[in-house]
């Protein structure tokens, strides 16, 4: 009999029968079991060096770099975007001022879905969810006083992606930075939006190769520029569970490197800047083993799979942000006890980057008093809960290692599927991930609903009265003023530039050619975002999503 029998006959048996355990469910939010305890028998056979290695070293499941946050914190790239783009210009300006270490930015869902502010389905929605962005001079607005030589920069948009990047790479010139300086991440990633996040232009195929354009382009050009962060976050919030989150987010990712390899691009010249985005929920010890997880398959995929050669290319690096979606508008101020919660987590898994959601999100966009107490939650942990003092400090933990050892499995099992169906393209026009987080999200919804998982302030600890919070609201005006702004600009420019650069665009979507070359000329000479969404629109023709029951 092994000691964990021997305590479980004479201790813990005997214990539970005379006081029982507690009615609820012991298992993650991946529904992984839970045992009561863990022990050296779980990981029998189990060996370092093939499982966790040291830091900075294949399989770098403990950290991506040698001294992780004892040489350099986390990047505390806080969300923001609203109204127009001065104002969100301020807000920039605000959170650098107080020890933010890089930008991010939300585009309201014009931008996102390719349409500028003046187009009558942008009614309502300019500068809402995210700034408004239609013309470079927009661009030029967002980033005023902001050297992008010297601050990185995330851009959350994805089928409008190309046309941001050509923006932003035509504001650095304006400033004098050359490309070589500018650094940042374009989120780019289409497979999530087919799978989650729903917002598209064109179908699977020409927004992949889109993508693949802008990894050719940046790995020659801009070697500092992440093209593509390939994102899990918006796959979690559409209610998956973290398993289905690592594996559907993975397997996107091994879809780019098939298309850039399919593009004649050898491994090592562009793996290494593909980056990762991952929601951290609840659950806290799967979100940190699901990173630790991501890291560890990731690195034996491009290794084993792709034949990559140099450290660079098996590294995953991952921002990372607190769950949306387990916020709540009931007693919003719980939401700060969540999202420090959230924060530890994805620092003890080893993100390179945070952001860390406002108590107020789930009323409207945050207020600044609001994103102050959500940075000021990763300076608490940086620099006074003594966690980025030591590497990986959870690593060998029996219950840890087992947990990232399941994760893993579950995961690899969904990905043995997807590559069965010949690529995530394939299972995304069959609705197989599609199906899986629908089914995920109506077996939490009605746990929920049942008080099998409790949520503080919404089914348990539920107060009768709720006390009102200040929340941002943008007012009309600014709609107006850039639907106003935008027609200037557009009746002001040279309509006959603008007309042959979307004719030489058409003809490269057409023919084949990198898109991004075009794209850069077409904004230096005003054509507009929507303009451009058109080309792509008329080109490649528009995505219908398939109905899956």
């Amino acid at each position: 009999m092994s000691e964990r029998e021997r305590w479980k006959r004479e201790t813990y048996g005997p214990f539970t029968r005379r006081a029982p355990e507690r009615p609820v469910r012991f298992e993650s939010l991946s529904g992984i079991p839970v045992e009561p305890l863990y022990t050296p028998e779980d990981l029998a056979g189990w060996s370092y060096g093939e499982k966790l290695g040291h830091p900075g070293e294949y399989p770098f499941t403990r950290g991506v770099y040698p001294t992780m946050y004892r040489g350099r914190l986390w990047t505390m790239r806080m969300f923001a975007g609203f109204g127009r783009p001065e104002d969100t210009n301020a807000r920039f300006k605000y959170l650098l001022e107080q020890g933010q270490t890089g930008l991010s930015t939300a585009f309201d869902m014009p931008a996102l879905m390719g349409y500028d502010a003046d187009h009558p389905r942008a009614r309502g929605e300019v500068g809402r969810e995210g700034v408004s962005i239609s013309t470079l001079d927009d661009f030029e607005r967002l980033f005023a006083g902001i050297p992008l030589g010297e601050v990185t920069t995330s851009m959350t948009i994805n089928c409008t992606a190309s046309i941001a990047l050509a923006m932003y790479l035509a504001v650095a010139e304006k400033q004098g930075v050359g490309w070589d300086r500018v650094g940042g991440t374009m989120q780019n990633d289409m497979l999530k939006e087919f799978i989650a996040q729903k917002e598209w232009i064109c179908p699977p195929e020409p927004a992949v190769r889109i993508v693949t354009d802008m990894i050719e382009f940046t790995s020659a050009h801009v070697p500092r520029f992440n093209p593509v962060s390939i994102s899990g976050y918006h796959i979690r919030e559409a209610g998956s569970t973290a398993v289905q989150e690592l594996a559907f987010t993975l397997a996107d990712g091994l879809a780019y490197v098939d298309a850039a390899l399919a593009r004649g691009l050898d491994i090592d010249t562009f793996a290494s800047r593909l980056s990762f985005f991952f929601d951290i929920h609840n659950d806290f010890f799967e979100e940190i083993a699901k990173l630790r997880a991501a890291r560890r398959m990731w690195a034996r995929f491009m290794k084993e799979r792709y034949g990559a050669t140099k450290a660079e290319s098996m590294r995953l690096r991952t921002h990372t942000q607190t769950a949306g979606v387990s916020a709540t508008a009931q007693q919003p101020l719980n939401n700060v006890a969540r999202v420090a919660l959230q924060a530890l987590a994805a620092v003890l898994g080893g993100a390179q980057s945070l952001h860390t959601n406002s108590y107020d999100e789930t009323w409207a966009l945050p207020t600044e008093e609001a994103v102050t107490v959500a940075l000021r939650t990763q300076q608490v942990i940086a620099e006074e809960a003594g966690v980025a003092l030591s590497i990986d400090p959870l690593g060998g933990a029996y219950f840890l290692e087992t947990l990232t050892d399941r994760v893993e499995a579950a995961a690899l099992e969904y990905i043995r599927r997807i590559d069965a169906m010949g690529g995530m393209v394939r299972a995304i026009d069959a609705g197989y991930p599609q199906k899986e987080i629908a089914d995920s999200a109506y077996r939490y919804q009605l746990m929920d609903d049942r008080g099998e998982k409790v949520v503080v302030g919404v089914n348990k600890y539920v107060m009768k009265e709720a006390h009102p919070i200040r929340y941002l609201r943008i007012e009309e005006s600014v709609e107006l003023e850039q639907i106003e702004r935008v027609a200037r600009f557009k009746a002001a420019r040279d309509t006959g530039r603008v007309e042959r650069r979307l004719k030489q665009l058409a003809d490269a979507c057409r023919n084949g050619r990198n898109v991004m070359p075009i794209l850069i000329d077409a904004v230096k000479d005003y054509a507009s975002l929507g303009e451009i969404s058109d080309v792509y629109r008329q080109v490649f023709g528009l995505y219908r999503e398939p109905i899956i029951f």
